[in-house]
This record gives structure tokens, sequence and C-alpha cells, in this order.
């Protein structure tokens, strides 16, 4: 079955970026010209997602806002013959489906996965968090989903870390069962480096399946009195099993400062109009 819908959680505070973030959602920061949650909808677009979910909360309008129509713009490009800039700005509006649900209080990422449960119905989906940018030739949420074909099982998408790095993440255990993809056997939520089970960190991609939600109902709230995503996901990998994805593609944190920022030299290289500036200020800073 295809991956149709893909819940995008953009309802934190996105307070390791104060003070800009006081006013301006921290999915909407840019990476060269484009808002972080723009490159997100684009890989989902590109891998047959037909409509986007966004979890919001108060104060996250903006980036509804990003993905409408904007007549007054489109009007004052259409009269200065901006057409080029007017294809950008009408594109973002036909891109794709998007509806947007209020999470009424942030009570963690399994709580605002589970807000969408109506939506979703009876067929796998993709939760894809809104600040984690993958470059990749081919989307990795596509590669994601050629594996979820091939297994039928719910696929979450790991990357190698260095050892000293496991403490902040998900870690798995795993049977490799052939290039880059491996049966989870447990799920870690951020072992120190002695007792990590791997170097396999979880990265904010996932396809999951229906069942993910009356597990999330039946997990008991864990730290800070939150529903977190990875015990709803150890509950349900007893029930179903689950595959872990190395993805081919380089990872940015867009929701960590030097993350964001390598993450904007990387697309601006991208430019021919930036690159060689670019480069020859690097070469020149000291």
């Amino acid at each position: 079955m295809k991956i149709k819908k893909a819940i995008i959680p953009a309802g934190g505070y996105g307070t390791r970026f104060l003070p800009v973030t006081k006013a301006v959602p921290k999915e909407l920061l840019p990476i060269v010209d484009k808002p972080m949650i723009q490159y997100i909808v684009e890989e989902a677009k590109a891998s047959g997602v037909e409509l986007i979910i966004l979890i919001v909360n108060h104060g996250k309008e903006a980036i509804e806002d990003h993905f409408d129509v904007n007549y007054e713009l489109e009007d004052i490009l259409n009269k200065k013959g901006n057409h080029k800039l007017l294809g950008l700005i009408e594109g973002l509006s036909d891109m794709i489906g998007i509806v947007s649900i209020r999470q009424k209080r942030p009570l963690g990422l399994g709580h605002a996965v589970l807000q969408a449960k109506h939506l979703i119905g009876d067929e796998p989906f993709a939760v894809i968090l809104g600040d984690d940018i993958i470059d990749a030739q081919r989307p990795c949420l596509r590669q994601m989903a050629e594996v979820y074909e091939r297994y039928g099982k719910p696929v979450i998408a790991v990357q190698r870390v260095p050892r000293e790095e496991t403490s902040l993440y998900g870690i798995i255990k795993g049977r490799q069962t052939e290039r880059g993809v491996y049966t989870i056997e447990d799920v870690v939520e951020k072992p120190s480096p002695g007792k990590a089970p791997s170097d396999l960190a979880i990265i904010g991609r996932y396809i999951l399946i229906p069942e993910i939600f009356d597990t999330l109902e039946k997990v008991p709230a864990g730290a800070g009195g939150e529903l977190q995503l990875t015990d709803g996901l150890k509950e349900l990998l007893g029930k179903k099993g689950m595959i872990g994805y190395e993805f081919e593609g380089d990872r940015y944190d867009g929701g960590d400062k030097l993350g964001f920022l390598l993450a904007n030299i990387a697309y601006a290289m991208k430019r021919p109009e930036i690159k060689e500036k670019l480069l020859t200020y690097i070469k020149g800073f000291r």
C-alpha cells in the first residue's frame, strides 16, 4: 500500500532558537531562501504523499499561511511582470493538500501524532519531524516507502552517530537483514555510550501503521508528563515487528544552531549564483 498521508508535528516552542522563535515559528526559519518546513513538504510530495497533516499550536498560524494563497502578493507580482517569483508563490499553494490540527497542549511527540488519528483511517502513514532536513538524490521518505512495501512492517529511519552522542537519541538494537536494513529487536531511549546497544540512532522519519494509535492511547506518560512516541514504538515493536532503515543522504538537524548553519551552507553551495562568493568568503575567514 502506498504512503499517501504524512503527519508533520510542528507544535514545539523552538526554545533553542530564542529569541527569534518568540514570534517566528522555528519551522519557518530559512535554509537559504526557503523555510525548513518547505523542504520537508517537498520531500513528502516527491515521495508520493498527497495529504500533509500539520500538528500546530497557538502562534503557528504563519506555517499555514506560508502554504496558502496570498491574493494581494500574487496580484502585485503579476502587475510587475515578475512571473518567476509569481510561479514560486503560486506553486506553494498548489503543491499538495494540507490540513492542520491544533494541539492545545504540548504533551509530547506521541500526543502530537495521536491528534491525527481521525484523519489517517486504516492505512499506513508517515511522520516527518519539521526540523530534520535530509538532502538526498532519492527522497528519504521514498526510500523508506520502498522498504515498507518489501517488508510490510513499520519503518524507522536510522543514522550512525558517534558513540559519545548516543545519549542524545533513541538507539536501536537490530539484526541486519540486507544492506542498510535492520530488523529491530529493541529501542533504547537516550542510552549512555557504555549501555547503547548500537550506534544507530533514530532520525525524524517514520512510516507507521494505524495500530500505533491504539498503542499510544494505552501507554503511560513518560518524563515530564509527556506521551513519548518512542514508548509507543516499543509496544508496537513487540506486536508487529519493525524495520530500521539506514537511509542514503545527508541529514542536518535544523533544530540545532550548528546543524541549521551547516544546512544553510550545504544548500547555498548548490546555488551557482552564491557558491563561488561563499567559498571565497569561507576561505578568507579568520
